[in-house]
């Protein structure tokens, strides 16, 4: 069974504290116990967690659904929102992780990346820098979420694919949106090979694309 490597990059910054992280971590609650209920997921995806804020760090590498544990990971008082040098960590996972084809064998799938702020990076010179070289690691899809009214959604245009706004932190909007992220990984795992652009569902009410 080829694998779908799923990465999560999601802010963690000193805005987040509270409800907003604590909805965050109930929505990946949900998010996994989804997947694990889909026979295919269950077989295929693989999951990673890397979270940002004056840090990065990776809370989970890359790791089957059977296996997956859930990290229990928190949220400074305040500081900057490196979204740069989380995409320069992820460029680095994704090199070490992913199974590339080759002519002896077929490799992963092509990865699929969502991304979650409530902000714009503080970090803006690395974060231009480093939007080039996560479009070369060949992903079959990067949505980002701009979360709250203080997230900056042009900024995040050049990044992703697909650019969806909720406008509140609460936990009602975020169970929506991991609820979508869920319902489109499994969508894009059904497509792998038969189609080529992964395909999305629609998003919920709450969880808006954005037209720039």
């Amino acid at each position: 069974m080829r694998r779908l490597p799923v990465y999560l990059l999601l802010d963690t910054s000193g805005s987040m504290r509270g409800e907003p992280i604590e909805s965050v971590k109930g929505g990946l609650q949900a998010l996994v116990a989804s997947l694990r209920r889909d026979p295919q997921a269950l077989e295929s995806v693989h999951l990673a967690i890397v979270t940002f804020d004056r840090d990065v760090t990776v809370q989970v590498p890359l790791t089957p659904m059977e296996q997956f544990q859930l990290p229990d990971f928190s949220t400074p008082d305040s500081g900057p929102t490196h979204l740069g040098l989380a995409l320069e960590k992820l460029c680095a996972l994704v090199d070490s992780e992913v199974i590339r084809s080759s002519e002896e064998s077929k490799g992963d799938w092509r990865p699929l990346l969502f991304v979650m702020t409530d902000g714009s990076a503080s970090d803006s010179a690395k974060f231009k820098m480093m939007v080039p070289e996560v479009r070369k690691r060949g992903f079959g899809i990067i949505v980002a979420c701009a979360a709250g009214p203080k997230a900056k959604k042009a900024e995040l245009q050049p990044l992703a694919d697909q650019v969806v706004e909720l406008e509140t932190l609460d936990s009602s909007g975020f169970e929506r949106f991991f609820e979508w992220v869920s319902a489109s990984v499994a969508m894009g795992n059904k497509s792998m090979g038969t189609s080529s652009q992964v395909l999305l569902p629609p998003p919920p009410d709450d969880v808006k694309p954005t037209v720039l």
